[in-house]
């Protein structure tokens, strides 16, 4: 066990003493494990889930629309109520928000593996969206609250190998399940190896989890909460479902109403904190330049979510690859990632956050490897860049996380947690839509690999362009030095 830490009452960036950092120490790496378990399964099964889709749409007799909307419909939940799941976090619990979270994946889980019909699937798949948003902003609130400044850097990094490790194992082991069939099934095991996984988060949640939550937790903002979720369902399920259904009038409408629905949040919550209540959102958030800056940010480097898209369609329609094989090619991508991952608690003790302008230049010189090498001016360098490409991305992603949630008071954590997974949800929907749509624009009737190639090559100059936004935009964060120092002032200050 080794000797326990001394504990000593000094102040630390966001007022709270170095009691409450080593209290239970020995347990805080074990709790992190607990909660790494949980925020494994919903990337794991976004991705495993995406190389399955013809076999289900072949067993459950489903349209070609159904399918997609078992993707969407999951991804559209996710989105729209993080912030809110965020919030109860930090109001009633984030052990036990994670908890419900984690138990209620699991259980829909069962229900998607056991789905008779593409409707009880649909079903399954909103539950577990739902459930995802109960559990994934406590792992991020859990990490800054547990962890002091000094090593939550370290702990974010294994927050993002674990993305890494998500996608590695949903590419590969969607492929091997689908092709496997195990126990004779011939989709439904992606679903229920979540399972287990859930079971083993649970049971590790009892013994190793401790409670936190913000003070005095008043009431839910139940009108913050349905006009919030009204203005992100308004600008998400139209850019998730637009594309397929061609753009009609009242999609293009739904999207126009958002920022209304945006305005009437903001102005509801204003009001209601002027009467001394209790606002879902904290709108003094927003007057944190780091927190800013870092959900712009969060917003450009995940609209690269398109990437995959467009380099599936590529493998498989393009180079005639199989599922399998396709998912083995992406290896150099998600693999880089994982490892950089692991580095970059290095980085960010090292470089601060210039660890994130090294991350985007990483991934805009990776993403133009790839362009050089799709268009034969480079050829045999398509790994290569998919490898240098994964490096950057694995170094920006707790980079960016850091960015967000880092300078934000403990009692927030929660909800900035939220807002932090929904900014990246919001840009993986906006680089669906529109770089996706460049992608299958540029396609048009084309069939052959050239076709595809250009529509590829375009697409990824559209993520070349937003990641060199998102460098950019990293140059205009403060140092790590600055912000402590801002951090100490506002924890002296008598008012806190």
């Amino acid at each position: 066990m080794g000797a326990q830490p001394t504990e000593m009452n000094v102040r630390v960036p966001d007022g709270r003493t170095d009691v409450q950092y080593t209290r239970e120490h020995s347990q805080r790496w074990l709790a992190l494990a607990v909660l790494l378990t949980g925020a494994f399964l919903p990337p794991l099964d976004f991705n495993v889930v995406n190389l399955a889709l013809p076999v289900i749409r072949l067993n459950l007799h489903a349209t070609s629309s159904a399918v997609q909307f078992t993707m969407s419909a999951y991804a559209a939940t996710y989105a729209v109520f993080l912030i809110t799941g965020g919030r109860l976090g930090d109001l009633f619990g984030r052990k036990r928000m994670f908890m419900l979270g984690v138990a209620g994946f699991t259980i829909a889980s069962v229900l998607c593996g056991t789905a008779w019909s593409p409707n009880v699937l649909i079903a399954g798949r909103i539950l577990q969206g739902l459930m995802a948003t109960a559990m994934a902003p406590q792992v991020l609130a859990s990490i800054r609250v547990l962890f002091p400044p000094a090593e939550q850097g370290r702990a974010l990094a294994l927050y993002g190998a674990t993305f890494g490790l998500a996608n590695i194992c949903g590419q590969l082991l969607g492929g091997v399940l689908v092709s496997a069939h195990p126990f004779g099934l011939p989709w439904q095991a992606i679903f229920l190896i979540n399972v287990p996984i859930g079971i083993a988060a649970l049971i590790g949640s009892v013994f190793f989890l401790s409670d936190s939550r913000e003070e005095h937790a008043p009431g839910l903002d139940l009108g913050g909460v349905v006009l919030l979720s009204a203005t992100l369902g308004l600008l998400v399920y139209p850019l998730v479902e637009g594309r397929e259904n061609g753009w009609p009038l009242w999609i293009i409408a739904m999207l126009a109403a958002s920022p209304v629905a945006l305005l009437a949040f903001i102005g509801f919550e204003k009001r209601l904190a002027d009467r001394g209540g209790s606002a879902l959102v904290d709108l003094s958030l927003f007057r944190n330049h780091s927190f800013v800056v870092g959900i712009a940010m969060a917003v450009a480097f995940y609209m690269q979510s398109s990437f995959f898209l467009t380099l599936s369609v590529y493998l498989q329609n393009g180079l005639h690859m199989t599922p399998l094989d396709a998912g083995v090619a992406t290896l150099p991508y998600v693999g880089g990632g994982f490892f950089a991952s692991l580095a970059s608690s290095h980085l960010m003790h090292r470089l601060g956050v210039r660890a994130l302008t090294l991350g985007f230049a990483l991934q805009v010189l990776g993403f133009a490897i790839v362009m050089l090498a799709v268009s034969h001016m480079l050829p045999g360098s398509l790994k290569i860049g998919l490898a240098c490409a994964g490096l950057g991305f694995g170094t920006v992603m707790p980079s960016v996380i850091k960015a967000v949630i880092g300078g934000i008071d403990s009692r927030h954590a929660g909800l900035a947690s939220g807002v932090a997974i929904s900014a990246l949800q919001i840009g993986a929907s906006l680089g669906v839509a529109i770089v996706g749509g460049v992608f299958y624009s540029a396609l048009g009737t084309g069939q052959d690999l050239n076709a595809y190639a250009h529509a590829f090559t375009l697409a990824l100059g559209c993520n070349v362009a937003l990641l060199a936004l998102g460098g950019l935009l990293s140059l205009w964060l403060p140092s790590e030095k600055r912000t402590t120092e801002k951090l100490l002032l506002l924890a002296s200050s008598p008012e806190t």
